[in-house]
């Protein structure tokens, strides 16, 4: 006896799915078009009216509304699904230039002006978009700022093995080889934050140590120009991808003969912790500067905003 449910084979379940991937690849490009198409429609629909407002606002000498700004919603510059458009009595292409009432093209993000003068009529100014660029970083935001320290082999020392806690702070740079040898890997690449300000490498030493043990410590401000005794924002990076923005108090510290001021005073693996409790959590290194930034010029620390990085 026949089995009557039997399933599809490997070799008709291919081709099922190559017959799909086809009917997508034709029918998304033919999807997003009509949605571009439509939101053109909108946009149009939108200038005319505000064309019909201010005809009005004109005639009734209404100055105050003689002027109209429309958003446009469209994704992607110039007409797509018209060409040429016609928009109160005027017609325009994508391909002629500026005339006496038709100014530039639409843009993605960008808004039409609309308004009257006497002697020309009405004029339509597309202008740019109306998203305000992102604010351009003196670094690269996406930079490891635990990188220094492990290409710097340093972890690996005897001498911070033993050390139950160490502290390496860029201040301290009056002959100290841990400072010096961090700073050859920074130095390797210049859009690293840490290039700027002040930092501290926090935790335990030994490579086999857990990395949410250790800690980095920055802040913009030059600790041995603020002194010690100042509470100063930072910027903390755990060994694991953590991102903080805290406070500490600069402390004064010695090295031989000669004394700097540290990003913080002596802290224990508690106080590293106790930091960022104290502090906020952020996803990372952008959102971190962009809270810290806005610390420093809107915030309780006003005094350092001239600290900031600048290219």
């Amino acid at each position: 006896m026949k089995n009557k449910n039997r399933g599809f084979t490997l070799a008709e379940l291919l081709i099922m799915v190559a017959i799909v991937g086809v009917l997508l690849a034709i029918s998304i490009p033919i999807f997003n078009k009509n949605l571009e198409s439509s939101r053109e429609s909108v946009d149009l629909s939108n200038v005319r009216s505000a064309y019909s407002e201010v005809m009005a606002a004109v005639v009734s000498e209404d100055d105050e509304h003689a002027v109209k700004v429309v958003p446009l919603k469209q994704k992607i510059e110039k007409w797509q699904s018209k060409d040429p458009v016609t928009i109160a009595g005027i017609t325009h292409s994508n391909n002629e230039g500026d005339t006496a009432n038709w100014i530039g093209y639409p843009v993605a993000g960008g808004e039409c002006e609309v308004s009257y003068q006497a002697g020309v009529g009405v004029i339509l100014n597309w202008k740019g978009s109306t998203v305000k660029p992102e604010a351009p970083y003196p670094f690269n935001v996406n930079c490891d700022l635990q990188k220094p320290l492990l290409d710097s082999k340093i972890l690996e020392r005897p001498e911070l093995i033993r050390h139950f806690n160490f502290e390496i702070d860029s201040r301290c740079n009056t002959g100290s080889q841990l400072v010096a040898a961090i700073m050859t890997e920074v130095k390797k690449d210049p859009d690293n934050l840490m290039n700027y300000g002040t930092w501290a490498y926090l935790g335990k030493g030994g490579t086999k140590q857990k990395e949410e043990k250790r800690y980095l410590f920055w802040t913009s401000v030059d600790t041995n120009a603020v002194g010690a005794g100042k509470e100063i924002p930072v910027i903390i990076s755990t060994g694991d991808g953590r991102y903080y923005v805290s406070e500490t108090t600069t402390a004064t510290r010695r090295s031989g003969s000669n004394s700097y001021v540290a990003i913080a005073d002596h802290l224990t693996p508690d106080g590293y912790v106790a930091c960022t409790e104290n502090g906020t959590k952020y996803q990372d290194l952008k959102e971190a500067y962009d809270a810290y930034t806005k610390l420093v010029t809107t915030g309780a620390y006003q005094d350092y905003k001239d600290t900031l990085p600048k290219k």
